[in-house]
């Protein structure tokens, strides 16, 4: 498997895993306090990665001792992408999070380009604008409805999630300097460990007191989600382009999407859902055709005689 194919694959599993997460923790966000989902998100993929690299290879933990500083400044990023991204979710809904968020794929593109010189050739920038006039038609009549609804309520959970979206890149940026002279899963160590540290001192353990069982499940998705996700994007940071990854992960929201229309089919009361159009699947079939475009039209290297 050549590595460009690795990269797709790996940023495939990041997407297919971001699309059920929003869900998730909007359901999370009814039962536990943000920085307890936060805080326990970080802690159960730090234990399962730590414990890991204990027992195969302990000598890698040197890292937790002296980090790199770039790598302090990614996990610091993500951090607060977690911490706005969940309170964006709890103040709005898994759709409209889903929206804004992805500003951070698409700034993640332009960054690819701008600062790592990743060539692009005209056929994936249609491929870019395609995915981006898809993601506005899909997304259009949910966003109007619920700025009528609330508009304040709205406009406070757009800017959690714009902010989480631009820290977002701030990590990934980082993320992909460091893949190129560390093994990802040893980065995530530090990159899920500091934010432990940092969100303990703010967390409500009695929210973890007398917790249900599906409610324990649902935790562990979460903490679970966030170690197969974000190992993946490590990956496909190291095998292939930002620019491909940023456009694969785009994708995320068509799952979400999907799902919310299955449960408002199947009427459930544990979370508010809404019929979706005809101009939310019309974007979803822009945003795959852009981002077929981006990865499958990429710039051929030259041959030289």
């Amino acid at each position: 498997m050549s590595d460009q194919l690795k990269g797709i694959l790996y940023a495939s599993i990041t997407s297919l895993f971001w699309g059920f997460l929003a869900i998730a923790l909007k359901i999370g966000t009814s039962e536990f306090n943000i920085t307890t989902i936060v805080w326990f998100r970080f802690t159960f993929a730090f234990t399962i990665l730590f414990s890991y690299f204990l027992i195969t290879d302990y000598r890698k933990l040197k890292i937790l001792l002296k980090p790199p500083f770039i790598l302090l400044i990614a996990a610091l990023a993500l951090a607060f992408n977690y911490f706005g991204f969940t309170k964006g979710i709890q103040l709005t809904s898994p759709t409209t999070a889903q929206v804004v968020v992805q500003f951070g794929p698409i700034l993640l593109g332009i960054v690819g380009v701008l600062f790592f010189k990743e060539k692009i050739n005209k056929r994936q920038v249609s491929g870019f604008l395609v995915a981006f006039l898809g993601l506005i038609l899909f997304y259009y009549q949910q966003v109007s409805s619920l700025i009528a609804s609330d508009a304040e309520i709205f406009n406070t959970g757009f800017i959690w999630v714009a902010m989480a979206a631009i820290a977002w890149v701030i990590y990934a940026s980082f993320q992909k300097v460091l893949v190129k002279s560390y093994d990802a899963q040893i980065l995530n160590l530090v990159i899920f460990g500091l934010p432990v540290l940092l969100y303990w001192p703010f967390v409500d353990f009695s929210d973890l007191q007398n917790v249900s069982f599906p409610s324990w499940w649902l935790l562990i998705f979460l903490g679970a989600n966030t170690i197969i996700a974000y190992g993946s994007l490590a990956m496909a940071f190291k095998y292939t382009d930002l620019s491909k990854v940023s456009v694969i992960i785009t994708l995320n929201p068509i799952i979400t999407f999907i799902m919310m229309a299955i449960l408002y089919q199947l009427q459930v009361d544990w979370i508010a859902t809404q019929q979706m159009g005809l101009e939310t699947w019309a974007g979803a079939l822009l945003v795959i055709t852009g981002a077929l475009m981006v990865v499958y039209f990429k710039s051929k290297p030259k041959h030289t005689t």
